[in-house]
Formats: structure tokens, sequence, C-alpha cells
């Protein structure tokens, strides 16, 4: 509180403070703050909260003083007159503080002007109030405006003040969501409908043109490559020393850690996303579907996009009797839903020994129902097709490799609804196509190894502009290579035994597999049958072969034995809260992660973490497998040691393992593997602690230079 002795004092101060900020904001374009004075100027967010409360204070008292119970009151008056002295002095320093820090690089733009020019208005507005305030025409209406104004001018100086700090509509954003428009994935960029979103969120905060913090913009193409004043944010197509990478990854209590500390942080996908950008290269115009269909940023970025926009299509039939459709599902013959909520449905028959004509004459209860048929393969003939022509909505028809002979076709022509056909593999000629391509809602037809020659379909495609005629490619005497195999079980994960399940979609493919690590080849190695089971935790490779084709890549994968589960399990020392997947218990739900570190199955730390098992009865244990990822691009390495401790009880464990994992090299291959832990173990045990050890000193080779690095793992194997 300021005595009156100083009110003279203090009355001067306020006015010269006035002069300063006028002078400041009509010639600060050529003002440069020294470096020692710097320090006046970082106080700004510090004091500001002074006078935001003292003025507020002596608003409120200015707004009630001309009541009669106040307006004669002396101690009223005069606590009023120095709460606003002392507001606006203290909103004047403020203020300057806040000129100085604006001097500083990083800071510019719109919202920098609105904030400077609304906190200047605050001083201005209290010191006229002030001065005025002891007036003969100074009144009840004056005075309510005045405070009003203040109020005002406070609360959007404040607004602009936190998008500066924060990022814009800081203060609104919790309330007010503009809902924001999903593209759709078909249409979607990668880096504009993606990555760049992912900077907004995130980044732009501190990395746009009001805050260029480290002379670094986040905004466009052009910003972006050029980086800051460390130099180059990103190297394209090499994310293992892009700075966007390095910085993403530090601990996060790091001071180069970005995010700052304290504000919103990349999720796990999000970091996946910016790491598989930079690996393509930094591509600013490619679309998401443009990337091949398993790519592993084109699968993430769809899940951040609108599915490809589709017409819903709506019939005008009733849905059939559930009893009905369960009636009509065999062993040979599966009804299906077409799509959620929808009458529609689908139906597959399978086994070409057992089809027989009844098999399509018994779905006639639900013929209106059924909107795709697919009979792939089986022993079709031309009489069936008066059957399948009275399935009056069909859409899709796939007849690939049956007996039909093309000579009947026109009795297709009855289907108005018919979008696409299916004839691969079924000799026909171009007359019998005629027959069906007049209809009118045809936009597809299949024509592959049918015999029509290329002339022929060229012809067909002439005279039907709105029909797609799909055809078999052109030999041009070069070997083509295989497919890869393909690996048909729904789980890894086995208790006892796994019967391996693979196929391969060419007929005639020789598959040979290896357990032992090396390649399989086409000679040695044993060729895949089915029954083919395994009982131990196995790395299987497998690859394709058939004469006058080139062979297929390898596929590899791991099956893991499982054969106990803790009653309990939790951290003792936690993983990073970014790689945390659904706690402790994620790491013995019997769920592989795959390769894709950031699809939330997967823990991880840059530091040791601990794990801690209990078992309520004793078990026998022998061996522990720990499945790891390695991906040394993005900085993730195996641990470098593995302890397991178990005992009786927590208090009684002794160490029964102790494996140091093979060391890293620079070439390495991002994969995920198991590593073993046999136990020396003379009883059964009902704890165990698990701990694993992280790189702290990296290889020299390695171009990050700086540890520590990640560990990550998704689950434990008991057994």
């Amino acid at each position: 509180m300021i005595k009156s002795k100083h009110k003279g004092f203090a009355e001067n101060l306020l006015f010269a403070l006035n002069i300063f900020i006028i002078f400041f904001l009509l010639f600060g374009s050529g003002i440069v703050i020294p470096q020692w004075l710097q320090p006046v100027g970082r106080l700004h967010p510090l004091i500001l909260h002074f006078p935001i409360v003292v003025l507020i204070m002596a608003m409120v008292l200015e707004f009630f003083r001309f009541r009669e119970r106040f307006s004669t009151e002396k101690l009223y008056h005069d606590f009023t007159t120095y709460l606003w002295l002392t507001g606006a002095i203290f909103a004047a320093l403020t203020a300057i503080m806040g000129l100085f820090l604006s001097k500083e690089p990083g800071y510019e733009g719109g919202t920098l002007q609105w904030h400077k020019w609304l906190g200047a208005g605050v001083v201005f507005v209290s010191t006229v109030i002030y001065w005025c305030r002891s007036a003969g025409w100074y009144n009840v209406k004056a005075a309510r405006l005045g405070a009003t104004v203040v109020v005002l001018s406070l609360v959007f100086t404040g607004h602009f003040g936190a998008d500066l700090t924060h990022g814009n509509n800081f203060v609104l954003a919790p309330v007010w969501h503009p809902e924001k428009k999903l593209v759709p994935v078909d249409k979607a960029l990668v880096f504009k409908d993606v990555i760049q979103p992912i900077f907004e969120s995130k980044c732009i905060s501190c990395h746009n043109p009001d805050k260029i913090k480290g002379g670094l913009m986040l905004i466009n193409e052009k910003s972006i490559l050029k980086g800051g004043k460390d130099g180059k944010l990103i190297v394209p197509g090499q994310p293992q020393i892009s700075m966007l990478l390095k910085r993403i990854h530090l601990p996060a209590e790091d001071k180069k850690h970005m995010p700052p500390s304290g504000k919103p942080q990349l999720t796990p996908d999000e970091m996946n996303l910016l790491y598989l950008w930079v690996k393509e290269n930094v591509d600013f115009k490619k679309k998401v579907i443009d990337l091949p269909a398993k790519d592993s940023l084109r699968l993430i970025a769809s899940t951040y996009l609108k599915p490809a926009e589709e017409i819903e299509e709506k019939y005008d039939f009733a849905a059939a009797d559930d009893k009905l459709i369960k009636k009509l599902n065999n062993n040979y013959r599966v009804i299906y839903s077409y799509a959620k909520e929808s009458p529609a449905l689908g139906v597959n028959i399978y086994n070409k020994s057992a089809y027989q004509p009844k098999a399509l004459e018994e779905l006639s209860p639900i013929k209106k129902q059924v909107i795709s048929l697919d009979l792939d393969k089986m022993p079709v003939k031309d009489a069936e097709l008066k059957t399948i022509a009275q399935f009056e909505n069909l859409h899709v028809l796939n007849l690939n490799f049956t007996d039909v002979t093309g000579s009947s076709l026109k009795e297709l022509a009855k289907l108005k609804y018919l979008k696409m056909i299916s004839l691969a593999g079924t000799p026909l000629n171009a007359a019998a196509i005629k027959q069906i391509s007049s209809i009118k809602s045809l936009t597809k037809i299949t024509l592959w190894n049918t015999g029509l020659t290329d002339a022929e379909i060229k012809d067909l495609q002439a005279h039907n502009k709105n029909i797609e005629f799909v055809k078999s490619f052109k030999d041009d005497g070069k070997a083509i290579k295989l497919n890869d195999p393909q690996l048909k079980n729904t789980t890894l994960v086995f208790a006892k035994s796994i019967p391996l399940q693979l196929s391969h979609p060419i007929k005639g493919v020789e598959l040979r597999y290896s357990t032992d690590g090396t390649n399989p080849d086409s000679i040695k190695s044993p060729v895949y049958k089915p029954g083919l089971e395994l009982t131990q935790n196995t790395g299987v490779k497998v690859k394709a072969y058939k004469a006058g084709w080139l062979s297929s890549d390898v596929m590899q994968f791991n099956v893991f034995k499982s054969t106990y589960t803790p009653d309990s399990v939790s951290f003792i020392a936690p993983p990073d809260t970014k790689y945390s997947a659904d706690g402790a218990k994620s790491l013995v739900d019997k769920d592989l992660g795959g390769t894709n570190f950031g699809n939330s199955k997967w823990i991880a730390a840059q530091k040791n973490i601990v794990i801690y098992m209990q078992f309520t009865k004793p078990v026998d244990l022998h061996t522990i497998t720990l499945n790891c990822l390695r991906n040394i691009g993005s900085q993730i390495f195996l641990p470098i040691g593995i302890e397991i401790w178990g005992g009786a009880d927590v208090n009684h464990m002794k160490l029964l393992s102790n494996v140091i994992p093979p060391a890293a090299k620079k070439n390495d291959p991002a994969m995920a593997m198991g590593i073993d832990c046999k136990l020396n173990i003379a009883k059964p045990i009902t704890c165990l602690k698990i701990v694993t050890k992280n790189i702290q000193k990296l290889p020299s080779w390695d171009p990050v230079k700086k540890g520590p690095e990640w560990v990550f793992m998704d689950e434990i194997f008991l057994n």
C-alpha cells in the first residue's frame, strides 16, 4: 500500500512510465535491448499477475463507489485511490518489461501487436481514470464505463498473451472445439492432412510467425526445410540424424526435449508418423493412397482420416429372418451381413467336391436380400445361371474358374443392379460378353485367362465406355516374382503346440521353410505341408518357389510358447508414459505388437525397467522369453542385459539368470525378436523380478552420439 507522503512521487513515476511507454511504441523499431537488460524483460510473465489482481479489485470498488453508503466514506475513497495508483504503476512496469521481451528474437507477428497495444491501452486507460476520478464531471456512469473498459482490455490482452505463449485459441480451447472437417483418405495429402496437423497441435505454439522460438517456423514447406538457428530440422530419408526425431525422443526432463515439458506431448502414433514421413524422404505433395497398401505410414495415416467417400447404398427390401439365415448356413455355405445395420446379405459357397445345384436353389427364401454371390472354383454350369438370375438385387457375382461356357450368360441380363462380375479362368468369346455388357449398372468385368484376345477386349472396351474390362498381363517372356507366402494363423502364441497354417494365392507353388535362422532354399529346406506343428519358441522363415517364376521374398515370424500366466504383474520401475501400452498386464496378454512401435502395444523406456510377477501357487519355471524390438534407425536397441530374480517370496529372491543379448551392429535389420533366459532354479517359485537394462553409452557408429537409447518389449513368456 502506498503511503500518503509518497503519493506525489508515485504520481510522477506513473506519468514518467506512461511517457516511456509512448516513446517505446513510437520508436521501438530502432531500439535494441542490451543483453544485460534482457532478464528484466523476462520478468514480464512473473510480474503481470500482480497488476491484474490489483486493477480488478480497484474496478470492483470503483463500480460501487457512488452508492450512498460508500460515497461519503473516506476510507473507501482513499483505499480505492491507492489501489488505482498501485495497479496503474505496476501495469506500466509490466508493459515495459513486455516491450523489452518483445525485442528478443522469436517474437513478432499480428498476435504480438494486438497484445502489445492492448497492454499499453490498459496502462493508459488506468492512468486516465486515476487522474480524472476526482474531477467534478466524473460520475457513476463514467466510473462504470471506465471500469468496464479496463476489464475488457485486461481480458483481451490476456487472451492474446496466452496465444503467444501457448498457441492459438489457448484460453477458449477447452470449451470451444471448432469441428475439423476430416479429409477422405483417397483425397488426403500426407503432409497437408496428416503431418501438418501434428505440427499445428503440438509445435506451432512456439514455432509460428508470432513466436519463432529457436529461429524455427513450422508453418509451410519452405520454413520446415529451412530449419532454425541450430541448423536443419530434418534430413530427408535419414530420420536417425534428423534433429526433429532426436528432439522428440529425448527424455522429458531434458531441456531440449520437444515439445517442452508442461505442453501437450506427442502420442506414440504421432512420433511414428513423423519418423516414417522423414524416412519416406519428406514428400510434401504425395497422396496417402499413392503409398503401398501395406505401407506403415499409409496404415497409420488412414486412422487420422475419413474413409474414402462412398455413396451409402439404400435398399428397398426388408431384412431376412435371423433364424432362417442361421438355418441356411452350413459347412460349405456361409451367409453374412454385407454391412452393419443393412438388410443386404453376401453368400460364399465352398468345397468343389460337395457342390450341388441345390446349394443355390435353397437360397430362394432370401433371394431378395442377397447382393453378393461368390462361386469361385465351384462346378457351376450354364443351367444354374437361371437360378442365379432370380437373385434380383445381386450387385457382385464371382464365377471365376467355373464350368460356365458363356452360351447362357444372357440369363444374367435380367440383373438390373449387377455392378461387377468376375469370369476369370472361364473359356468365353466376345459374343458371350456382349450378352451381359448391355446391363446399364455394370461397371467392371474381369476377363483374364478367358481366351479372349487383346483386340477383342479392346473392341469391347471401345463399345462399352462405362465398363472396366480387367484382362491379364501381357507375357513379355520375363520371369515374374512370386507373391509372399501368407500366414493364416490368427495368433502366434500357444500353450502346448500350434499348427502352422501357410498358403499361397498361386496354384502349384512350393513353400519351403527353415527354423534355424537361415533363409530357406529350393533344394535342402523342407517343404511345408499342412499338419506341421510347432511345440517350442521358434523363429520361422518361409519362401515360395515355382518353376518359371522368381522366388518370393522371405517371410519371417516368431511363434511363442506360453505355459504360465502370473496371477499379478506390476512395475517396480515403470516404462515411459508415452510407451506404457495397457500397463503391466499388457506384457502377459498374448497380444504381439508386430514391428510398429507406435501401435500402443509396446512398453518402452530410456532407463531400466523392472517388472514384478506373483503366482498364487508355486510354478516350476525353466525359461523366460522377452519379446523385444530392434530398430536402430529409431534409436531402439535390445537390452544390454536382462536379470531374472525369483524365490518363494519377495524377501528371499535369488538371481536365476543373467543374460547379455548380442551387441548391436550398425546394419542390424529392424525386427521383433525373442530373447530366451534359461533359469538356474532348484525348486518351484512364487514370485519373479525381471530387470531389463538400457544402453547408456552408444556405439561409435551411432549418429545420435548421445544416449540413452530406447528399450521396447511387448510380451514376456513363462515356460
